[in-house]
Formats: C-alpha cells, sequence, structure tokens
C-alpha cells in the first residue's frame, strides 16, 4: 500500500509531511472527555498487567501499596459516579478499603479489580449520557464542589498520577518489561471535537 504525503502550502515554501499517525475517530460517540477516562482505565490495567497478589500488598513506606492504589481509584470513581451523581453506594467496603486520606490498607488485587469493574459497568450508562451542557453542571452530593467535566479530569489525572506511582513500585519489586509511556493514544484515544 502506497502511503500518502501531504504538501503544505506556505507562502514561499513547499514542505512534504510524513503520513498522519493518528487514527480519525467518529464524532457520534461518547463525550471525548468520557473517552479519556476510558482510555486511562484500559491503561491503568496495562500497567497491572502481571502484578501478583504478593506484590500487590507489598509496601514501600511511605508509598501505599499497589492493590490500595487500584482500590482507591475504584472509590473515587464510585464516589464521583455513582454516589454523588446518582446517589448509590453499591459498593460500601471501598469506603473502608481506601478512601482519600483513610489509613494505609493492603487489599487483594484480584478483589479490588472485580470492585472497580462493577463500579465502571454501573457508571458506564451516566458517564455515556453526559452531554457537554452536562459537564458544565455541578458535581451533586456533599464533598468538593466542582463541575461534572472538572471532576471528569480530576479522575482521569489521578489515575495517570497513580499509574505512575504503581509502575515505579514495580519497578523497586524488580520488575521488567513494564510500560514506559502511554499505549496507542493515536489508535484508541485521539484528539476529537467535543
Amino acid at each position: 500500500m502506497a502511503s500518502i504525503v501531504r504538501v503544505v502550502a506556505t507562502p514561499g515554501l513547499a514542505t512534504a509531511r510524513a503520513p498522519r499517525q493518528t487514527a480519525d475517530m467518529a464524532t457520534d460517540t461518547v463525550h471525548p472527555l468520557v473517552e479519556q477516562l476510558r482510555w486511562m482505565r484500559s491503561e491503568f490495567q496495562r500497567g497491572l498487567a502481571g502484578v501478583t497478589e504478593a506484590d500487590a500488598t507489598r509496601r514501600f513506606e511511605p508509598m501505599n501499596s499497589i492493590g490500595w492504589i487500584a482500590a482507591h481509584m475504584a472509590w473515587q470513581e464510585q464516589r464521583q459516579w455513582l454516589t454523588r451523581a446518582q446517589g448509590v453506594t453499591p459498593h460500601p467496603e471501598l469506603d473502608e478499603l481506601a478512601p482519600n486520606g483513610g489509613p494505609a490498607t493492603t487489599p487483594s488485587l484480584a478483589q479490588v479489580q472485580d470492585l472497580w469493574a462493577a463500579v465502571a459497568r454501573e457508571s458506564n450508562a451516566w458517564l455515556d449520557g453526559l452531554s457537554a451542557a452536562d459537564l458544565e453542571g455541578d458535581l451533586p452530593g456533599p464533598g468538593p464542589q466542582r463541575t461534572v467535566g472538572s471532576a471528569l479530569l480530576r479522575v482521569t489525572y489521578h489515575g495517570w498520577f497513580h499509574l505512575g506511582e504503581i509502575l515505579a513500585i514495580r519497578q523497586i519489586l524488580g520488575g521488567t518489561g513494564l510500560p514506559e509511556f502511554a499505549g496507542n493514544i493515536d489508535g484508541e484515544a485521539p484528539y476529537r471535537r467535543g
């Protein structure tokens, strides 16, 4: 297959560009911020691939265990998308395992993965229905007052922060072949207009 070279006309300058690496994204999908949250979730899972139960419960103080970090992300998603947004808390055990500012715990990664998967499934329909106008509205419920859009950004960036922490812990544990950079953003989560 021949590659396409695009020529960009600039007054006084003709330049050839390399073929585009970014896939075109459909515009009839969920809001781009929701897509970015989902991509963070998938990259987080890529960073957890191969973590054993024993490694997930190890703690190098003052850092938390990998199990706690994953539980904390599940807790945060439940708190934002289910408890605050919809008034339900289907997995109250997350409030005990890894709340913000709570005591250090070393939960089972398998248990936490099941809980986070359930939280994601239970919140996806609500997330899928968000419009640009909804993102500008306030996130209901108790806690810091912010818009739904700001909450989406906060959870997404928080996940990236903790993914870096997990990969650092895995390096301390002697892990090799670990992800070194965000995955296939051009193919899986390219920019698109909201």
